[in-house]
């Protein structure tokens, strides 16, 4: 089964009302929708924003649907002057900037139990989510995604992201979804559409294109979807 987890209803709503045969179950506050989308199993989950809200919500998901695959879901801030509003990024790997434990010794964003500060995405999943995106027109970019529990609209904190992690887009969800997946043995990719700058313009910026960056990552992941059937028609 392929789980689909976005934070905001605007992320994952049009992804829902594609399922069909659907079934509704609450686990820990979350609605969990399962059916078929092209003949595709999957679970859909909006699990609110926030580290501890996306990791409750991807071990739920794991434990309760057994999904064999997790795709995350949404908007982002970009932190690479070439990572524009609208532009899609799919993640070769996840960070979490907010763990901080230099005080000891360790490096900031040291994640203990995993032993890395980054946390690698599943190159199948991510490079048929990345072809897909291409072929459905849109300019990519791949590299580090960056999460904590901040929305990121200051140009020091942008600027300390990309330097110290190489991050070029940052949000609050994907760096604990795969710390999740990556405990469990779970292939996850996050894949986001732009949808500010993450620096002074973002609270004008982000309720402007929000809408817009979610259409654009939830149509691309439908269209992988499609393409998973295709896949499975040949066998």
């Amino acid at each position: 089964m392929l789980g689909i987890i976005g934070a905001m209803d605007v992320e994952v709503d049009s992804i829902k009302s594609r399922v069909k045969n659907k079934t509704v179950s609450t686990f820990s506050g979350i609605d969990f929708v399962c059916g078929f989308i092209e003949n595709v199993n999957v679970c859909v989950a909006k699990c609110s924003p926030g580290k501890v809200n996306a990791a409750i919500c991807a071990q739920a998901m794991i434990d309760k649907f057994d999904v064999d695959r997790l795709i995350n879901v949404g908007v982002a801030c970009s932190l690479n002057k070439d990572v524009i509003i609208k532009n899609v990024v799919v993640a070769t790997d996840v960070c979490e900037y907010d763990i901080d434990i230099t005080a000891l010794g360790e490096p900031r964003g040291f994640i203990n139990g995993l032993n890395v500060i980054k946390i690698e995405t599943d190159k199948v999943l991510s490079d048929r989510l990345a072809r897909t995106a291409i072929n459905y027109g849109e300019k990519i970019h791949r590299g580090t995604v960056a999460s904590g529990d901040t929305f990121i609209s200051d140009l020091s904190l942008k600027e300390m992201l990309s330097s110290e992690f190489g991050a070029i887009c940052g949000e609050m969800e994907g760096g604990a979804i795969g710390h999740v997946c990556a405990c469990a043995g779970v292939p996850f990719a996050v894949l986001r559409s732009v949808s500010d700058g993450g620096d002074e313009n973002s609270q004008m910026d982000y309720p402007t294109f929000k809408k817009i960056a979610a259409e654009i990552s939830t149509a691309i992941v439908i269209e992988y979807i499609k393409s998973e059937q295709n896949q499975y028609s040949l066998y």
